[in-house]
């Protein structure tokens, strides 16, 4: 844990602090500015050919965190550097206060995650999972991030146009088996560090947007309390890169008023690089991005929001450039596989009614809405629209719940092409619910503790809004905890995908299998985590299976070793002489063709055997492979 916590944070905080980053801006935008040091910094190192290591990595950190230091010093020195900060300054009981709500919020999301997950041993049975514990080994092994080298464990080994954000995949593979860190742990922590960093971006970004302690603490403290965002998304996929882009979006917010107010060369630097992390995240975030940016300086020039723009214009045409500079080499390789992601379909799961009230209540796809913190926090939105308050949030919530909407209620084309960069999926567009919802319940605490403390003279308008926080604490901990927790633990189990018996036969399969082989598997098993898991290469890398390749066709045809001379082939082909067979199935899949009745099928040696597995030696290819 602590060496995770070391990797999400470190680097980002000391090229923060050498660029001037201080306060809860620096501890909160830390891990945003270290996923963009991984995403520059990979795709700079491998068009170079130096390989990607925590030693190449450290250098790397050292290295632009001296050349952000020389810029802003020399920047500061021409007298263009931070202007006065007309922020109010603090007091510690108010550091305090805020503190106390950031930690309460990571709480509940520690003991949500860890409560649902069981055991920090266990992987997600879900879709998505093995493909991001491959990538994650690949870097690893193979000390490259750039997508073009990963299309094998996408079963595309000959496409150097293959894209992926990887950005995620980099950070963890600099630490994958140091210090305790096998593939498990270090996906389940990895996913407990985006869980931490939220409540804590939250805090820093109403702080930024200057709301007060109150309404910091509270926001930061319910964080945690929503189901689309983190648990839904932890849960199905799993949609690790995602979740981390989004738990780094409200830190990303508040860099953006170091560029609104004129804070020297920091604001345009800090702000380019927690942009570039989290495009290198995931591609469609940035987007999201653009559009919170676009709907903030509508916000200045309506004037909702106080922008002196003959002041603020270097800064921002400077993060403009910087931006174009260090995130389009990320962006533009995904517009190759575009079509593959705008096509993706999902049939609607809600009537139009249950999706508005899921909308409107921060909730998402559940049974029954959060009505605890969901009602609160749409009273904050109404508030924040009456009283102008960070209009342009009010309009992100708008523009979002409105597309999740309609995601989750139509089946109509316009819906689709509108939704299309989130793969037409409103679970992606619930996920973007809850930061407006913790924003805008920390609005209702603290316009709600503000009027009561009007109504009652002698007690600090403070102590109403904790007592608010309490009551809807104790309204939503016996709710809102449990189904989370149940949620998240209806995907981390022993199986049925892969479970400890079958991960023992990849165990043994690593101990027997000479570089270069490849094991023979069914994709519809988990038998697609054994590279992650043991470093095994498989033959078939995903759940969606290698069509038109010899793969495919020993998935179909493999039990037809002694009468199809193309079976023996395509052994050779790809160095086989081990098939693995897996009890456990991905969701609802039978064994594929190929399998069937391999025991009683001559030239299949059973070498490995238990109640997850078993291991066939095929008789012929031991020196058939060696050759």
């Amino acid at each position: 844990m602590a060496l995770l916590l070391l990797a999400f944070w470190l680097p980002g905080l000391v090229f923060g602090a050498a660029v001037k980053l201080r306060g809860w801006i620096l501890a909160a935008a830390a891990p945003a500015l270290t996923f963009g040091i991984v995403a520059v910094g990979g795709y700079l190192l491998g068009r170079l050919g130096i390989r990607w290591d925590l030693l190449d990595f450290a250098i790397w950190t050292a290295a632009v965190s001296i050349v952000g230091f020389v810029i802003v010093f020399f920047v500061s020195r021409r007298g263009t550097a931070n202007g006065t900060d007309s922020e109010k300054r603090r007091t510690l009981g108010q550091h305090l206060m805020v503190g106390g709500g950031v930690v309460a919020g990571m709480a509940v999301g520690v003991v949500t995650f860890l409560g649902g997950i069981t055991s920090l041993d266990w992987v997600n049975q879900d879709w998505d999972a093995p493909y991001h514990g491959n990538l994650v080994r690949w870097i690893a092994e193979h000390g490259s991030t750039l997508p073009s080298t990963i299309g094998t464990i996408a079963n595309q080994p000959t496409n150097t146009d293959y894209f992926y954000p990887d950005t995620y995949h980099a950070l963890l593979a600099l630490v994958l088996d140091k210090g305790g860190l096998d593939m498990p742990h270090l996906l389940n922590l990895g996913a407990l560090m985006g869980i931490l960093a939220w409540p804590l971006g939250i805090a820093a970004m109403c702080l930024a947007w200057r709301l007060p302690p109150v309404a910091a603490a509270a926001a930061a403290c319910v964080s945690t309390w929503f189901s689309p965002f983190p648990y839904d998304s932890l849960a199905r996929g799993p949609l690790w890169p995602y979740v981390a882009g989004i738990a780094l979006l409200p830190a990303i917010l508040a860099t953006a008023t170091l560029v609104l107010r004129n804070r020297g060369a920091t604001g345009p630097i800090v702000a380019a690089v927690a942009a570039a992390g989290l495009a290198g995240l995931h591609t469609s975030l940035a987007f999201v991005l653009v559009v919170l940016f676009v709907l903030i300086l509508l916000a200045g020039l309506f004037r909702f929001e106080p922008v002196d723009w003959r002041a603020s214009a270097p800064a921002m045409i400077a993060t403009v450039v910087i931006v174009g500079v260090v995130a389009a080499p990320l962006v533009l390789p995904s517009l190759a596989g575009a079509s593959g992601v705008t096509s993706a379909q999902w049939p609607p799961e809600a009537t139009q009614a249950a999706a508005f009230t899921q909308a409107l209540t921060f909730s998402g796809v559940v049974n029954y809405p959060l009505w605890a913190i969901g009602i609160p926090a749409f009273i904050g939105i109404v508030i924040m629209a009456r009283q102008c308050l960070l209009v342009w949030l009010v309009g992100a919530y708008a523009l979002f719940g409105l597309l999740y909407a309609a995601t989750v209620s139509l089946d109509l084309h316009i819906v689709d092409v509108l939704t299309g960069i989130f793969y037409n999926d409103h679970w992606r567009l619930a996920a973007l619910l809850p930061l407006p919802g913790a924003v805008a319940f920390g609005v209702f605490v603290w316009k709600t503790g503000e009027w009561l403390g009007r109504k009652v003279t002698r007690v600090p308008a403070a102590v109403f809004g904790l007592a608010i926080v309490l009551v809807c604490a104790v309204l939503a901990a016996g709710a809102y905890i449990p189904r989370n927790t149940e949620r998240l633990a209806t995907r981390y189990t022993d199986g049925p995908a892969v479970s400890s018996a079958e991960r023992a036969g990849y165990a043994w399969l690593a101990t027997q299998v000479r570089p270069g082989e490849v094991v023979m598997n069914d994709f519809h098993d988990g038998s697609v985590w054994m590279y992650a898991l043991a470093g095994v290469r498989p033959a078939e890398w995903t759940y969606y299976g290698a069509e038109h390749s010899d793969a495919a066709y020993l998935t179909e045809n493999l039990n037809r070793l002694n009468t199809d001379p193309r079976v023996r082939a395509a052994l050779d082909t790809l160095k086989i002489r081990y098939v693995i067979v897996g009890t456990g199935m991905v969701r609802d899949y039978t064994t594929s063709p190929g399998f069937v009745d391999l025991a009683t099928t001559r030239g299949f040696q059973q070498v490995f055997h238990n109640e997850g597995a078993t291991v066939y030696e095929i008789e012929g290819q031991r020196e058939r492979v060696r050759s």
